[in-house]
């Protein structure tokens, strides 16, 4: 049940005091943990409510304080926007690991095809219709349409410059990746 009180006694320095009922009575312990965390320091003859629970030595004390002005439900409010924060965070958290996990995944399966042979490559790009070609004096990849013409004039036509690290794949940095 909340009661009513002034903090009629406090030492800042240890971080308690005590709180006189409004209904009378003994005066109640009060801990600055049971104060909201708002930044403000109590002070002697603040106007709060508070409830009450037994304290280690089996006093009562004062706990949940709230500061005169302040509506009811608004420690509740404060407490339940800060677990829905944490939930959000989690499902933020979550989704950026689904994120990198599908990053990581697709990285993964582009460079197992650029180094196995470029089978997702080869699979899109169909082989181009047989194309009469004479050696017409390209030799540059610059010059080329696409990787199915570099092959042939590097397979049939002498002084090719298309082939720099010599491994029969010719413009490799341009069409056949």
């Amino acid at each position: 049940m909340r009661t009513h009180g002034t903090l009629t006694k406090w030492n800042d320095d240890r971080g308690f005091g005590f709180v006189s009922p409004a209904a009378g009575g003994s005066d109640v312990f009060v801990h600055i943990s049971a104060f909201p965390r708002d930044g403000e320091r109590p002070h002697l003859n603040e106007l709060i409510s508070f409830e009450t629970e037994a304290g280690p030595n089996g006093q009562p004390r004062a706990v949940r304080v709230m500061r005169a002005g302040q509506p009811a439900k608004a420690g509740r409010q404060q407490r339940a926007s800060g677990r829905s924060t944490r939930r959000i965070g989690l499902v933020e958290a979550c989704a950026l690991a689904a994120i990198v996990a599908a990053g990581a995944y697709g990285y993964s399966r582009f460079t197992a095809s650029h180094s196995t042979g470029d089978t997702m490559h080869a699979a899109v790009a169909a082989p181009a219709p047989a194309i009469q070609f004479h050696c017409d004096g390209r030799k540059h990849c610059s010059q080329m349409r696409s990787c199915a013409e570099a092959t042939q004039y590097l397979q049939h036509c002498p002084g090719m410059e298309m082939d720099g690290d010599g491994d029969g794949v010719p413009c490799e940095q341009q069409w056949c990746y």
